[in-house]
């Protein structure tokens, strides 16, 4: 057993942050602007990030909206409006 949580504590050392990743993502998209400007940058970089993540934690979950929504550290009803905002709501 206590290997088992060095093994973990080991990945989780070496894991890079999810922000780290977002940041490149994001430097990478303003590089591609090739100067012109963004609007609603923000919205946009919502919506790209909450599709993805919902989608992925409700496929984590089975489809479970309530431990979807449990997970996310937010309320169902608005996870189902945000699926259904973007169109994912089965």
């Amino acid at each position: 057993m206590n290997v088992e949580r060095h093994d973990s504590a080991s990945r989780s050392a070496t894991r890079t942050p999810l922000r780290e990743h977002v940041a490149n993502s994001v430097r990478r998209y303003i590089g591609d602007l090739n100067g012109s400007d963004a609007n609603n940058l923000y919205e946009v970089a919502l919506r790209e990030l909450e599709i993805p993540l919902f989608a992925e934690v409700l496929k984590h979950c089975d489809g479970n909206q309530s431990r979807a929504a449990t997970m996310l550290g937010i309320h169902r009803a608005t996870l189902r409006k945000k699926l259904k905002d973007y169109g994912l709501s089965t």
